[in-house]
């Protein structure tokens, strides 16, 4: 099982950066697919979460301004961030759920320039 986090990148405050998560060795669609994220010092937190239906739920920081979505058929999902700022400067984390199964991927580095 692997989940793989690509996307992350340097950008200019007001910004945009779109991350993808793809998903090998699960059945992507059954899994409940969230991102998470961790700014140095901090603890990881929860930005957005998209179910196996398409249901999707966001932390109230990023509401507005991040979209997550799903590609089944490429077993893929999805994190669109707009007007970044400094204070979303993270490694952000993608994670599959399935019930008690969790499958974390590696990170990918976001840095938001002021």
């Amino acid at each position: 099982v692997q989940l793989q986090a690509s996307g992350g990148g340097l950008v200019q405050a007001g910004g945009s950066l779109r991350l993808s998560c793809a998903a090998s060795g699960i059945t992507f669609s059954m899994y409940t697919i969230a991102w998470y994220r961790q700014a140095p010092g901090n603890q990881r937190e929860l930005v957005a979460t998209i179910s196996s239906s398409g249901s999707v739920d966001y932390a109230d920081s990023v509401k507005g301004r991040f979209t997550i979505s799903r590609d089944n058929a490429k077993d893929t999902a999805y994190l669109q961030m707009n007007s970044l700022s400094p204070e979303d400067t993270a490694v952000y984390y993608c994670k599959g759920i399935l019930g008690r199964i969790n499958y974390w991927g590696q990170g990918t580095l976001v840095t938001v320039s002021s």
